[in-house]
């Protein structure tokens, strides 16, 4: 496979155009108060339920957090994204962004990489609680850092969903609606196996976003686990710039 040195102006200028929108979109969150409401309600809610059961199991682990921040995830990325098209759609603007040379993947990653790095930051806080634990106790490291693996991925896949619910409608409250519900589902899959035939078990299992991230999280980053993420969250931006192209036909 050869690659034309004279194909870089244009493969820079669709980065460029990727970041402009990340920079238009981050700026909105932080000009506003949703980045500063997202990260206080999301510490408040974790730092309260983490740290009243830290001293109860008497146990220096971050196990608790990363089983409880996902459940904060099912309704803070919905929220997060639940404006990201919907509202560029309901004012109209998608169609101002649609006459400058921009794609609508380059639209989509853009807006899709803004939210993820929003909650990136609003991870960055809980260190403080593996310094603490650090300090109480010796911690083993490898979870940890496949515990924020796993939540990185696990929100770049919620966020990738919220996406999509947001390219379908131009309601920002069904927006979040069908980003919760869809997520709640792909939550909830590995949790009911009892009511799955034999034979879609393991299917159904694998295809449950929680079994992908409790295997990271114990520190065991296995492939699968990574193409299960990768692909899911590739199929979805995919399925997101596919729902804006709609306005087109």
């Amino acid at each position: 496979m050869k690659f034309d040195i004279k194909e870089l102006p244009n493969v820079f200028g669709k980065l460029s155009n990727i970041g402009t929108i990340f920079k238009k979109e981050i700026r909105s969150y932080f000009n506003s108060a949703v980045a500063y409401v997202v990260m206080v309600v999301f510490l408040a809610i974790v730092g309260w339920m983490y740290t009243s059961s830290m001293f109860l199991i008497n146990v220096a682990s971050l196990r608790m957090m990363f089983e409880l921040i996902p459940l904060v995830f099912l309704f803070l990325v919905p929220a997060i994204t639940m404006r990201l098209l919907a509202e560029e759609k309901k004012a109209g603007t998608i169609e101002l962004l649609a006459t400058k040379p921009l794609h609508d993947w380059e639209i989509v990653t853009g807006k899709f990489l803004a939210a993820w790095a929003l909650i990136g930051i609003a991870l960055l806080p809980t260190l403080v609680y593996y310094i603490t634990v650090a300090f109480l106790g010796e911690i083993d490291n490898g979870p940890v850092i496949g515990g924020y693996l796993g939540l990185m991925l696990m929100a770049g896949v919620f966020v990738a969903i919220g996406l999509l619910a947001s390219s379908v409608t131009e309601n920002q409250i069904v927006a979040f609606i069908v980003g919760l519900l869809l997520m709640f589902v792909f939550y909830m899959l590995d949790k009911v196996l009892i009511f799955v035939p034999d034979f879609m078990t393991s299917v159904v299992e694998y295809l449950g976003i929680d079994f992908h991230f409790s295997n990271i999280a114990r520190g065991v980053i296995d492939s699968r686990d990574i193409i299960y993420f990768v692909s899911l969250l590739g199929f979805t931006l995919y399925c997101s710039v596919v729902s804006l192209e709609r306005r087109k036909w």
